[in-house]
């Protein structure tokens, strides 16, 4: 009999979620978590957490609320894009009902590599996250 070679393994897209709302974590959460080669593998609600989170796990992407518990999520771009290799150069995309252009172009200063309106941006965000997983 023949043996033949294992499939390659894929590694997945792993993802960190910083939101405040708990609703809107588990919601975004668990849509995440069905789409194939993403895995959700932590969330923070407030900044430092959130930064204390990203040096430990190092993901592939953050998503990132502006608005957070304490602190910002300005302050944790802020972070991310003067010590990325902190962070393990993750690739951060920021989810936030406050899409003004001023605040989209500070972002994008930031080093965010999209900008997705809560309001009316969720299949969007799913969808880049769908793109950018390696499944």
């Amino acid at each position: 009999m023949v043996k033949l070679p294992a499939p390659p393994r894929t590694i997945p897209l792993t993802v960190i979620l910083i939101e405040d709302s708990p609703l809107l974590r588990q919601t975004l959460g668990t849509r995440l978590d069905e789409l194939a080669g993403v895995a959700v593998i932590g969330e923070a609600e407030d900044e430092h957490s959130a930064l204390e989170l990203l040096q430990r796990q190092q993901p592939g992407l953050a998503i990132i609320d502006l608005e957070l518990k304490t602190g910002s999520g300005f302050g944790v771009l802020r972070a991310i894009s003067l010590a990325p290799d902190r962070f393990g150069y993750p690739r951060a995309v920021v989810f936030s009902s406050h899409g003004h252009a001023v605040v989209r172009e500070r972002c994008f200063a930031l080093g965010v590599e999209r900008f997705f309106d809560k309001a009316t941006q969720f299949d969007d965000l799913l969808a880049y996250v769908r793109q950018a997983s390696p499944c």
